[in-house]
């Protein structure tokens, strides 16, 4: 396989293990469009509400941005080949949705991260927070999220591009930097080295945001108003980052570490579950916990309806 433009790679996860095609394809399109509506609905309803211009929830709005990306990487793709006989990816293609599944890992890490620490300044240094999480630090962070995540994702995909393939089989239904990295004709230690430095960066993030809410724990149970503070606003963060968190990392190291005997339909599943359930559940949970955010998309809503009759 000495040119790569005309590299076709059959997608194994789906074409072994899926049937009744048409009962999945319908299921996922409406399951994608849920997800687009509702990351939507938080987006439009926090950048239209001047009142909800809070730093916690601009950063809500930016992790729905990046659950919509994350979606979207995956979910056309699978749309098409279910309704195709045979699940097969260009090189490009392949390449391209590595370096923006992986963009939408990394950011959502760091977002949550960004998030941590600022419920860790609202509830930890109150009288400080205005002035330390201001209108340009926030803007500054957002950059930061992005900009980092895009790095990391660019120098992944360069390290695959430099390797010469000799098999064109991935056992999943998405392409992945380490699925690819396996058909590599040539010593990869590079490209291993670098995804142990960025898996123990993000795990770094992790314990940092863990750390952070030790902390944020130890001062919300010394009043009412922080313990408030912290069910509305930590706890959904919490949930939130664990789900990803967990399903991602299990991902990882069944790529890296798991049985290939395994059912084909098992392991497609348990790949699926962090690119599925956090753009959806992110949301939902900061939708139905925050009380102010539910009632601005409940007068929105009922503002359309009147308008239209």
């Amino acid at each position: 396989m000495e040119n790569s433009t005309k590299i076709l790679f059959v997608l194994q996860g789906l074409n072994e293990t899926i049937s009744g095609k048409h009962t999945y394809f319908a299921v996922t399109q409406l399951v994608y469009l849920f997800t687009i509506l509702v990351n939507l609905t938080l987006i439009v309803t926090i950048i239209l509400e001047k009142t909800l211009h809070e730093p916690m929830l601009i950063f809500l709005c930016n992790l729905c941005v990046n659950g919509i990306c994350g979606a979207s990487t995956f979910y056309p793709k699978i749309l098409v080949d279910l309704s195709s006989e045979l699940s097969v990816t260009s090189y490009g293609a392949c390449l391209a949705q590595i370096f923006v599944l992986y963009s939408y890992v990394f950011c959502e890490f760091t977002t949550l991260a960004v998030m941590a620490y600022d419920r860790y300044v609202a509830i930890c240094k109150p009288l400080n927070y205005h002035s330390i999480i201001t209108p340009q630090k926030i803007v500054k962070l957002l950059l930061f999220t992005w900009l980092l995540s895009i790095c990391e994702s660019v120098i992944v995909v360069a390290l695959i591009a430099r390797l010469p393939l000799c098999g064109y089989k991935i056992e999943k239904i998405y392409c992945t930097a380490w699925a690819v990295v396996k058909l590599s004709c040539v010593d990869t230690i590079i490209n291993n080295v670098y995804g142990t430095i960025l898996s123990a960066f993000h795990v770094a993030q992790v314990v940092t945001i863990l750390i952070s809410y030790v902390n944020i724990i130890k001062v919300s149970v010394r009043s009412p108003e922080d313990r408030s503070k912290f069910m509305q606003t930590c706890l959904p963060h919490l949930i939130a980052l664990s789900t990803f968190t967990i399903a991602f990392l299990f991902d990882l190291m069944y790529a890296r570490y798991g049985h290939t005997d395994r059912l084909h339909a098992l392991r497609s599943i348990m790949s699926l579950e962090y690119l599925l359930i956090p753009p959806l559940l992110n949301p939902l949970i900061y939708g139905l916990r925050l009380n102010q955010v539910r009632r601005r998309i409940f007068r929105i809503s009922t503002h359309k309806i009147h308008a239209l009759k």
